[in-house]
């Protein structure tokens, strides 16, 4: 098995930094990171391993304007991200089954997805945050922050990991472009929603909101007591691979 550290040029002329786990088998993890997070994480360093130790396929990149991706964050927005998301997996992971793994908004761009890929094994949301632009972002937002966003300027939006978001237009405009809850899909494969209720970001609830969205006859939505927002804890990161071990069929 080779673990290679690359890029890939997307249709839009980004350099997509990349991490892959090749082996033989046809079964394939596609993770997806969250805002203003990378693929240097705790996760995606977990998920890497624990695919190697299984000699299954792993595959995570950094959205542009993020990590070691070119592009700047202000200019990107949730319809870039998910086309390069369809287009490395397309490219890297065709002919896989693929378990999609989202972390928050890797979450939302993971459902997306499920719209677009048809070699779906299963799902896995950590935390996840469907249309967070819109219902976590500019409907808190004062009349202040809203003219200033609509101004063209960016708006530092304070984060709970000592840092800000800079929230642009691009951003709200591209997430109102792919909102999906008032949508529905019928999905035949595993879903699993895991969420913390000590989540100080996204509430528990979206993961049921989410579950009404990717509706499948298997879905579980899993509540971690003691769970913060990145799910990064060993008990965390255990329940996550558990899920997957059991909707690859995998041995412990």
């Amino acid at each position: 098995m080779k673990n290679k550290k690359k890029y890939y040029i997307s249709s839009n002329h980004q350099s997509i930094h990349y991490t892959k786990v090749s082996s033989k088998s046809n079964i394939a993890i596609f993770y997806l990171h969250g805002l203003m997070s990378d693929i240097t994480g705790k996760k995606v360093r977990f998920l890497k391993s624990f695919c190697k130790k299984k000699k299954i396929n792993f595959l995570a990149f950094d959205y542009s304007g993020h990590g070691k991706s070119s592009g700047n964050f202000e200019n990107q927005g949730i319809d870039d991200w998910v086309k390069e998301a369809y287009e490395i997996c397309q490219s890297m992971l065709k002919n896989k089954k693929i378990i999609l793994v989202g972390s928050s908004c890797g979450g939302w761009i993971a459902a997306i997805l499920i719209w677009k890929l048809k070699n779906i094994l299963g799902f896995v949301g950590i935390s996840s945050a469907p249309d967070f632009t819109k219902y976590l972002m500019w409907n808190t937002f004062s009349n202040k922050t809203k003219k200033i966003i609509n101004s063209g300027k960016i708006y530092k939006l304070k984060s709970d990991y000592d840092g800000f978001y800079p929230i642009g237009k691009t951003l709200i405009k591209s997430g109102n472009d792919n909102l999906i809850l008032h949508k529905k899909i019928l999905c035949n494969f595993p879903i699993r929603l895991i969420h913390g209720l000590k989540d100080k970001i996204v509430p528990a609830k979206y993961s049921y909101f989410l579950s009404k969205t990717i509706v499948s006859k298997d879905t579980l939505i899993l509540i971690q007591n003691d769970g913060d927002h990145s799910l990064s804890s060993k008990k965390d990161l255990k329940r996550i691979v558990g899920e997957i071990i059991s909707i690859a069929n995998l041995k412990n």
